[in-house]
């Protein structure tokens, strides 16, 4: 089958957000077609360049989400009025409170209240789906949304009778932030992917995050009906919540913020609702999936495929690491809680004085040097350096290091250094550096963050975030107990082989994408180089399209049967080779 991979900022980028999972699942279901559309978000992403492609790759298209340039469409009077009346319905719905994903599908969402979150909800739907029937016809909207017939339509929302509090509040120079905001993110609508031999031709539209990459999946469900599947390994709703508490949109107007979320919280419950499938990567990201509208018998929960091959030496030897060394890997920031980890050693050291501990990452951009410098003045200061005699040079129990170095050549000699691995983080996705610890045989000791629990589920230490008493003793009980820490490290490595595989990530998305298109009518027609039809051109799990899927109104084509209708595919040299194989085996049994 042919698979559209939706990415934004990432694959296959050099850099970027998931990148290496969708590298590995396209590599991996090398039996399929891939059609990459990805959103780029800077130009220096761009000009880094992509990663090699595999050949099963048919095609790349790519557009910047970072910059638009002005499109040139001049709208006729009739344009301008349907871009008025769609910009209005959508900014209405946002207006009109109880944005939230998580409200709508609350247990209290029934009565009129219910009611009233779902008229806004087929609100937000039309009226999107209108400016990209607008932006389909007139050949784009950039410089529609830019215009003041946006910031004014905008304006009448928020003083419109009924409008929450937070946008009736909201002043000229928030109407504006607001608007830059909403054109930036309706960019996608103005993309020319949306033709028949674009995402048109594709079996399936796979979306590697929600948000904007979600978006033209969306679109290609509405003009082709092609299925949308939507995998979230961190919630871009919940995303953009941490990013307006502490981000850029954290200094803005509590109206902007109010209206961003609105927008956010109804598009995500777009995206739910009229996805076939939504795989989270975790039960954290399900349970936020399911509070912002997300149906349950949608929901398929796959794990993070990780290569536990750089790891097998570590996990499969016999254990040589010293016994008194905790050992920390990550990236070094303060969502890590380094600065707690520090504190719980202290106290570590007065139960086990001849214990060290190893940190092991780099600091990531200005933050993350600031806060590396903190802790490492915070362990010079907990933790003199200390000499055994007179004569002999004192040394810091503490080490920081980076992967490469003398120390730590690669990621599984760091683990294979230390007796346990601690996780001190306060705010966790998906652990990876917990899972790489179990694949190297590790017991673990971890704070109870994020899908940390799921992911552990039994095979080490869980204690409470921001607490270093508890993490202390945590680490002392392993320290002293040698044959449980084998037992723990063990269990965590089958574990970790079970569940957390490139193998059972690409076995899974296999059957999800069979599962759907087994439930998705072949709405086109193959034909071979001479014009005929190709048999077994469409994937075998499909349904052929007929009286027994459900009326389907259709013109033929060429005066050909109705289940012709639509645009024709050319056969590849893998069809044509099976056609024939075909074509052979009925001769023979004719003859």
């Amino acid at each position: 089958m042919r698979i559209g991979l939706l990415t934004e900022g990432g694959y296959p980028y050099v850099s970027g957000d998931a990148r290496l999972w969708c590298d590995r699942l396209v590599r991996g279901l090398g039996q399929h077609e891939f059609d990459i559309y990805a959103l780029s978000r800077s130009e220096r992403q761009e000009d880094e360049g992509w990663i090699e492609l595999p050949s099963h790759v048919g095609r790349v298209r790519t557009a910047p989400l970072w910059t638009a340039g002005d499109d040139g469409v001049v709208h006729g009077r009739r344009a301008r009025r349907r871009f008025t009346e769609c910009y209005g319905e959508l900014v209405t719905a946002l207006c009109a409170g109880g944005a939230g994903g998580a409200q709508q599908s609350s247990p209290d969402s029934s009565g009129e209240s219910g009611e009233v979150c779902a008229s806004e909800a087929d609100r937000f739907s039309s009226a999107l789906y209108g400016l990209a029937e607008l932006a389909r016809d007139e050949g784009g909207l950039v410089g529609a949304l830019r215009s003041e017939r946006a910031v004014r339509a905008l304006e009448c929302a928020c003083r419109a009778p009924g409008a929450m509090r937070a946008a009736r509040e909201a002043r000229v120079p928030d109407l504006l932030a607001v608007a830059a905001h909403l054109e930036h993110a309706l960019r996608p609508l103005s993309l020319d992917w949306y033709e028949d031999d674009g995402l048109g031709s594709a079996d399936l539209c796979h979306a590697a995050s929600g948000g904007a990459a979600a978006l033209p999946g969306l679109l290609a469900r509405h003009f082709f009906g092609v299925p949308l599947l939507v995998t979230e390994y961190g919630v871009r709703l919940r995303t953009h919540y941490l990013a307006s508490g502490a981000g850029p949109t954290a200094e803005a107007a509590p109206s902007v913020r109010a209206l961003l979320a609105a927008f956010h919280g109804r598009l995500a419950a777009e995206v739910y609702r009229r996805a076939a499938r939504v795989t989270p990567g975790n039960a954290h990201a399900r349970r936020w999936q399911e509070r912002c509208g997300a149906g349950r018998d949608k929901l398929r929960t796959v794990y993070p495929g990780m290569d536990a091959s750089p790891f097998a030496e570590v996990g499969e030897a016999p254990e040589c690491a010293d016994p008194d060394t905790l050992v920390w890997v990550g990236r070094i920031e303060p969502a890590k809680d380094l600065v707690s980890l520090l504190h719980a050693f202290a106290e570590v050291r007065k139960e086990e004085p001849k214990t060290s501990l190893r940190i092991v990452g780099a600091a990531v951009g200005a933050e993350g040097e600031a806060y590396l410098g903190h802790c490492k003045a915070l362990a010079a200061q907990l933790f003199p350096d200390e000499a055994e005699g007179p004569h002999t040079v004192g040394d810091n129990p503490v080490s920081f290091e980076e992967i490469g170095g003398p120390e730590a050549p690669t990621v599984a000699e760091a683990y294979a250094s230390g007796a346990v691995t601690v996780l001190s983080s306060v705010v966790e996705g998906f652990p990876i550096s917990l899972v790489e610890a179990m694949f190297c045989g590790r017991a673990t000791v971890s704070t109870d963050v994020g899908a940390v629990v799921e992911v552990i589920g039994g095979t080490g230490l869980v204690v409470p975030p921001r607490n270093p008493r508890a993490l202390a003793e945590a680490c002392v009980t392993l320290l002293r107990d040698p044959e449980r820490r084998a037992r723990l490290g063990a269990a965590a490595r089958a574990r970790a082989l079970e569940l957390f595989t490139v193998e059972q990530n690409i076995a899974a998305f296999h059957g999800i994408y069979l599962e759907i298109v087994s439930h998705s009518p072949v709405n086109r027609v193959a034909l071979d180089r001479t014009g005929e039809p190709l048999p077994f051109a469409v994937p075998a799990e499909a349904h052929l399209p007929g009286r027994w899927t459900g009326p389907v109104a259709r013109v033929a084509a060429r005066g050909g049967p109705g289940w012709a209708a639509g645009p024709p595919v050319r056969e590849t040299a893998p069809v044509r080779a099976a056609s024939s194989v075909v074509a052979r085996v009925t001769a023979e049994g004719a003859r």
